[in-house]
């Protein structure tokens, strides 16, 4: 594909902010070669590979309808030549008890229609997380409580498993939990899809990440629907995120992944506890929320992360789908306390890869 052209970006943008696309979030050049002034507007630096990272895409439950910057999203993710596409969950509307089998069918084609089949019409593969509204991993005394979500998300993404352009390394889960590895990343999706995390998928991820393709990969990432620690109002409580956050982050920090990239709390924070690094993703769709603390606005947002491998670098930039606008992480609390939880502190968006 080629670059975002001039013409390009204003017309998706309106007209606005044309520079500060080629620059990182401090307002600085993304990269410290001198660059001409036509290619400041036409693209971000890019790295050796680039991620395209996006979540919770749907709009109000049952509706098979995105809201205009999902649709603006996808085709940003197409015109900046994305690598690999990773969706953190909530791809569509269902957690709603009564929707029948043929109704979550037709969300599902809707998602592929709109989303999932210009992504790969342009190249890029698509790697999923279930998240809740997808196929929610709550248990009641007699099962899974969204049973039917689940067999068919499951029926949906097994009959596309092999067109999705992914390099499988464990997929008999797929697409509940499942390992890739993409040129220099490795990549493990966890079902997150609810607050418990099964005791046996625990395990299958510590072996996944003690594996030797994962210790051979420059990035190695962790990918699940609900994240570790609240982030925004109204999802800091039990239920909307880990019931084990502690386990996850031995996991991470025993065998060195970079970070666990998550969605559901709709508001982009980068976050850093310990030896932990935390990635939690804006929403792409409906509903985007404020941070717990902070008076930042809630903006649809997509997250790009490209790798330096010369340089041992991996740099993040996050981009307001309503100004096409990178996000300055200044604009983000230097710490955020969730409740029950480690003070979070900010981290940088340029990280050494060790």
């Amino acid at each position: 594909m080629e670059p975002l052209s001039r013409r390009r970006l204003l017309s998706l943008a309106g007209g606005g902010a044309l520079l500060l696309l080629a620059r990182d979030l401090a307002g600085q050049p993304v990269v410290s070669r001198s660059m001409q002034p036509a290619e400041r507007l036409d693209i971000l630096a890019r790295g050796s590979q680039r991620l395209g990272l996006i979540s919770d895409l749907n709009s109000s439950y049952g509706s098979s309808s995105y809201v205009p910057q999902v649709h603006r999203g996808v085709q940003l993710l197409r015109e900046l030549r994305v690598d690999l596409v990773l969706c953190a969950g909530d791809m569509v509307a269902g957690q709603k008890l009564g929707l029948s089998a043929s109704q979550l069918d037709h969300l599902w084609s809707s998602f592929e229609r709109q989303v999932l089949q210009p992504l790969r019409n342009a190249g890029e593969p698509f790697a999923p997380a279930i998240g809740n509204h997808d196929g929610s991993s709550s248990k009641g005394t007699s099962g899974y409580l969204f049973a039917r979500d689940r067999e068919r998300a499951s029926r949906f993404w097994r009959a596309r498993r092999d067109s999705l352009g992914l390099q499988f390394l464990e997929g008999g889960g797929f697409p509940f939990r499942y390992s890739i590895r993409q040129g220099d990343v490795f990549i493990v999706v966890l079902d997150a899809s609810s607050a418990q995390v099964s005791e046996s998928d625990w395990n299958w991820l510590d072996h996944q990440l003690g594996s030797a393709a994962a210790r051979r990969s420059r990035l190695r990432l962790v990918m699940g629907h609900l994240p570790a620690y609240g982030l925004s109002r109204g999802r800091d409580r039990p239920g909307e995120v880990l019931q084990r956050p502690e386990r996850l982050r031995r996991l991470i920090e025993r065998h060195g992944v970079h970070l666990y990239v998550s969605g559901h709390q709709h508001a982009w924070y980068p976050a850093r506890v310990g030896d932990t690094n935390l990635l939690g993703l804006g929403a792409m769709g409906s509903g985007p929320r404020p941070l717990l603390s902070g008076g930042q606005p809630a903006v649809q947002t997509l997250t790009l992360l490209d790798l330096f491998p010369e340089r041992n670098l991996l740099v993040e930039t996050t981009i307001d789908l309503n100004r096409l606008r990178p996000i300055p992480v200044s604009s983000r609390p230097v710490t955020l306390q969730p409740r029950g939880g480690p003070l979070l502190q900010r981290r940088d968006l340029r990280m050494t890869l060790g």
